[in-house]
């Protein structure tokens, strides 16, 4: 049986399908955890505008209290979170924007856990988040920027967004799956208030 050429040819075909099959799937990361454990960035409340620097009494000097707050240290501050929602597979942790105090932004995901998967991307999205299979397929139909590839599916992790970035077209975050473009979970962007 093996001296037969159709034999060969099949069993070539069986075994570079399979070869394909795992490559492509990667089954064994539904069993496996990459967990990350960054230090995330300490913020404070966005301050109102218009909000007084110093108060200063009658004789037109500046309060004691008021003196540390006329020129107060540059503090990182949260513009936006949300808690993730599941979509294909069980997602939970928050999401949050964070304006750094040199002026950059980061995306900060705290306690986050989803399932390992072949291809996983962090994006930002213009899109809403839907429950349930409703939003599976959504980030993709609109504007998104990627940020960078999932670093592990459990635990504490870092992003930088582009200084470039309009933070103001996006709305959402999204664990996307490049390879089957579907949302693994998602999390609405709110403003404190």
């Amino acid at each position: 049986m093996t001296r037969k050429p159709l034999t060969w040819l099949l069993a070539v075909l069986l075994g570079g399908g399979a070869a394909f099959g795992l490559f492509w799937f990667q089954p064994w990361k539904l069993f496996t955890n990459q967990v990350v454990a960054e230090i995330l960035p300490i913020t404070d409340a966005a301050a109102p505008e218009g909000s007084p620097s110093a108060e200063v009494d009658p004789s037109g000097e500046a309060s004691p209290s008021a003196e540390a707050s006329v020129a107060p240290s540059p503090k990182n501050v949260l513009l936006a979170s949300g808690e993730f929602v599941t979509h294909e597979h069980e997602t939970t942790g928050t999401a949050r924007l964070i304006r750094l105090s040199d002026g950059s932004h980061q995306l900060a995901l705290q306690d986050l856990a989803t399932s390992n998967g072949p291809d996983l991307r962090v994006w930002l999205t213009d899109q809403p988040v839907l429950p349930g299979r409703a939003g599976w397929h959504v980030f993709d139909d609109g504007r998104w920027l990627e940020l960078d590839r999932l670093k592990g599916n459990r635990g504490d992790q870092v992003y930088d967004i582009p200084a470039d970035a309009n933070l103001d077209d996006f709305r959402s975050v999204s664990i996307w799956c490049k390879r089957f473009s579907v949302s693994f979970g998602a999390a609405e962007l709110r403003k404190p208030s």
